[in-house]
C-alpha cells in the first residue's frame, strides 16, 4: 500500500469520527466566508457610493453609525469651499425608500441641478429636473431598465408621485440604480433644511490631496474627510463593528477548530498506539510518522474546508431570500475570502494536528507495542 493510500485509509475507517471532525472545520469556514462576504459587499456598496460624485475626496460627519446618517449644515458647506485647494464641493441629500419588494431601500439623491455636471452625472434621455420642481426627477439608467420605465412615464416613491423628466449616468452601479431629486424640494420632503449628507470635494490642479483633507480634518472637528475604504471607518461605525466581527470570528474559528482536530487526532494517536510501534519497528523514521499524522489531518481539513464553502455559498443564498435583505445585499466573492478559508482550515489542522503528530513520532517502539 503506498503512502497516499494509507493516509487515505486511515482518514476513512473511522467515518464517524472523520465526519465530526470535518464538520469542525466546516463551520469554521463556513464563519469565515460568509462573514467575509457580507462585509466585502458592504465595503463594495460604500466605495461605490463615495465614487459616485468623482470627488477627490468625501466630507461627511464623524461617528455616526452608518453613512447615511451623516449630517453637515451650510454654513460648513460654504466653509469648505474657501478652504485654500479645494476647487470645488457638490452637497447632495440621500435618502433611502421602500419602492416594492425588490427594491427595499431605493436610493434617492437630493441635488441642485446646477451641479449634475460636476458630480459625474451624463443625461442619457429626456432633460435634468429644475431646481424648484417638486413633482420631477431623474432615474438611473439601470433602475429605468430594472422598473420598465422611460422618460415622461410616473413613478411614485413614498406619497409622492414623480414624472420623469429624464434619464441618467454616472458609471457607477450603485447611483445608476437610483433616482436624483431637486436638492431644494428633497430637503423640504425630508425635513431637512439647509442639511447635507454627504459633501464631494474636488481639489484644485496640482494641490496636495492628502494636506488638503488634513486641513480639513483639523479644522472642522465635527466632520471627517474619506478617500479610501481604510479611512472609512471613520465616519461609518458600523462598518468598522462589522469588519473588527469579521476579523474576530476567523482567530475564533481557528481556536475552536484546531481543539476539535487536536482532540479527534490525539484519541487516534492513543488508539493506534501500537500501530505506530510496529512501524517504528520496521523503519519507519520519527519524521515519515509525524508526516502521516499532519497528512491525515490535512487531508480532513481539506474535506471540511470543501463542505464549508459549499455551506456558506447556500447560506449567503439562503440570506439574500429574507425579506429584510432582498436587493439589498449584493455578495461579493473575492479571491481573497477563499483565501481566508483555505488558511484558516490550514490554521486549525497544523496547529490541531501538532502535538499528536509529535507525540506519535516521538514514542518509543518497545513502549508503543506493550500499550493495550
Amino acid at each position: 500500500m503506498s503512502f497516499a493510500a494509507l493516509i487515505l485509509h486511515n482518514v476513512t475507517v473511522r467515518p464517524v469520527r472523520l465526519a465530526l471532525t470535518a464538520l469542525a472545520v466546516a463551520i469554521g469556514v463556513l464563519t469565515v466566508v460568509s462573514l467575509g462576504v457580507v462585509t466585502h459587499s458592504l465595503e463594495a456598496s460604500d466605495l461605490a457610493l463615495l465614487k459616485t460624485g468623482q470627488a477627490d475626496f468625501t466630507v461627511a460627519q464623524k461617528g455616526v453609525a452608518d453613512l447615511l446618517s451623516s449630517s453637515i449644515d451650510a454654513n460648513s458647506l460654504a466653509r469648505i469651499r474657501a478652504v485654500p485647494g479645494v476647487a470645488g464641493v457638490t452637497g447632495v441629500l440621500i435618502g433611502t425608500e421602500r419602492l416594492n419588494a425588490a427594491n427595499p431601500l431605493f436610493l434617492e439623491i437630493g441635488i441642485d441641478p446646477a451641479d449634475l455636471a460636476a458630480f459625474g452625472v451624463t443625461v442619457v434621455a429626456g432633460r435634468p429636473f429644475t431646481a424648484s420642481a417638486s413633482n420631477e426627477l431623474m432615474l438611473g439608467w439601470r433602475a429605468a431598465a430594472n422598473l420598465g420605465l422611460r422618460t415622461g412615464d410616473s413613478i411614485r416613491i413614498g406619497d409622492t408621485t414623480y414624472r420623469i423628466a429624464g434619464i441618467y449616468s454616472t458609471g457607477q452601479a450603485l447611483g445608476d440604480t437610483g433616482a436624483m431629486l431637486p436638492l431644494a424640494w428633497f430637503q423640504t420632503y425630508q425635513r431637512q433644511p439647509s442639511q447635507y449628507t454627504l459633501l464631494f470635494a474636488r481639489i484644485t490642479p496640482g494641490a496636495s490631496v492628502t494636506a488638503v483633507q488634513a486641513r480639513i480634518d483639523r479644522d472642522f472637528p465635527q466632520l471627517v474627510t474619506v478617500r479610501t475604504l481604510e479611512q472609512f471607518g471613520r465616519a461609518d461605525r458600523s462598518l468598522s463593528l462589522i469588519l473588527a466581527a469579521d476579523r474576530g470570528a476567523t482567530v475564533l474559528a481557528i481556536i475552536i477548530g484546531a481543539i476539535v482536530v487536536m482532540s479527534a487526532m490525539t484519541m487516534t494517536f492513543i488508539e493506534r498506539t501500537r500501530e505506530f510501534g510496529v512501524l517504528s519497528a520496521l523503519g519507519w523514521t520519527r519524521r515519515r510518522v509525524g508526516s502521516m499524522i499532519m497528512s491525515e489531518a490535512l487531508l480532513i481539513g481539506l474535506i471540511g474546508t470543501a463542505g464549508g464553502l459549499a455551506l456558506s455559498l447556500l447560506a449567503i443564498l439562503g440570506v439574500q431570500q429574507l425579506p429584510a435583505l432582498a436587493g439589498v445585499l449584493h455578495p461579493v466573492y473575492t479571491a481573497d475570502i477563499f483565501g481566508r478559508a483555505l488558511y484558516t482550515a490550514a490554521a486549525m489542522v497544523v496547529l490541531g494536528g501538532l502535538v499528536p503528530a509529535v507525540r506519535a513520532a516521538t514514542s518509543r517502539p518497545l513502549e508503543a507495542l506493550r500499550h493495550e
